[in-house]
């Protein structure tokens, strides 16, 4: 098989490159390497099978050339990041609703199956547990730009659905929950990427308002095998899937981990919200998957828990701060 996967730079992306490669299948990576690496992929420019075309997903005539060549799309290329979000809420908008409008049109000309990476945020302030697939969606007002991410990614969701309602374009959304593991950065606000390098440089681990908000962390390689597995499904086109692990933790509990493996002396202090990204930010409060559907779909049964990806995060960060 013959795969573009635009966001192919960056932790994801550089992820599913490798074991798309490993698998014998050829890969073109899309990248504008505004938040991806070249680090990431370099040790994947040697292989024959693997193109890196440095460009936007903006380009219709790239995309379009680009996706004429391949007999899928995994398109993960999007805003990253809460803070990111909040310091550049235009940028957000319209790389993810235009960004992604552009790969589905030239995937409808070409009927090319196209798996859209979404995410856990469209469910915005529901609390209930777990969330599933057919759940409502919550929103803040738009006076707030938090919100700005979740509603492009909705609007992502809905272009997707409505180009395989029209024309039967083969589509998989995929929203994702707290991916996580190497090659993840902190500056965007990522936590376990956060806390492990605060952890293993001395530094206090800084947790953002009480640390009462639940998560579910997902070990990168299991959400790229789900992916390898979507690519495949036939049942899965036209369905919107959850990729998370279901097991929840509280930050506070996170960063409590994070100390007890990494650096039992470390401090924990706690930042209000506000003083990181300003007054009138929301956080969402709970946050946790229901699998059923991917279960049922694909047999995606997660096994990698928090500590085994804490352990993993870290051996990766201690060889990138002794090579820095």
């Amino acid at each position: 098989m013959r795969v573009l996967i635009t966001g192919g730079a960056g932790f994801i992306g550089s992820h599913l490159a490798e074991i798309l490669l490993q698998n014998d299948h050829s890969v073109i990576c899309l990248d504008n390497l505004s938040t991806g690496s070249e680090e990431n992929i370099k040790h994947l420019r040697q292989n024959p099978r693997f193109r890196f075309v440095e460009g936007d997903i903006f380009n219709a005539a790239v995309v379009e050339h680009l996706v004429r060549e391949v007999d899928a799309v995994v398109h993960l290329a999007a805003a990253v990041g809460v803070k990111l979000i909040i310091e550049d809420p235009v940028s957000t908008i319209e790389t993810n609703i235009h960004g992604t409008q552009t790969i589905l049109s030239a995937a409808s000309k070409h009927n090319t199956k196209v798996l859209i990476a979404s995410s856990s945020e469209v469910y915005g302030k529901l609390e209930k547990i777990p969330l599933s697939e057919e759940d409502d969606m919550l929103f803040g007002p738009t006076v707030h730009a938090r919100w700005c991410y979740a509603c492009s990614k909705a609007v992502d969701e809905f272009l997707a659905l409505a180009h395989h309602k029209r024309t039967g374009l083969p589509v998989v959304i995929m929203r994702f929950f707290n991916i996580v593991g190497p090659r993840q950065t902190g500056r965007y606000g990522m936590v376990v990427p956060r806390f492990v390098e605060q952890a293993l440089t001395n530094r206090p681990i800084t947790v953002y308002s009480d640390g009462s908000q639940v998560r579910c962390f997902l070990y990168v390689r299991e959400a790229v095998d789900a992916v390898m597995r979507l690519l495949y499904e036939e049942k899965a086109v036209g369905e919107v899937i959850n990729i998370g692990h279901p097991e929840p933790i509280t930050i506070l509990q996170l960063a409590q981990t994070v100390r007890k493996l990494l650096n039992p002396d470390a401090e924990i202090t706690f930042i209000p919200y506000e003083q990181v990204y300003g007054k009138g930010f929301e956080d969402i409060k709970k946050r946790v998957p229901s699998i059923e559907k991917a279960s049922r779909l694909i047999g995606f049964s997660p096994k990698v828990g928090i500590e085994e990806i804490i352990k993993i995060t870290a051996d990766w960060m201690k060889k990138k701060i002794v090579s820095s």
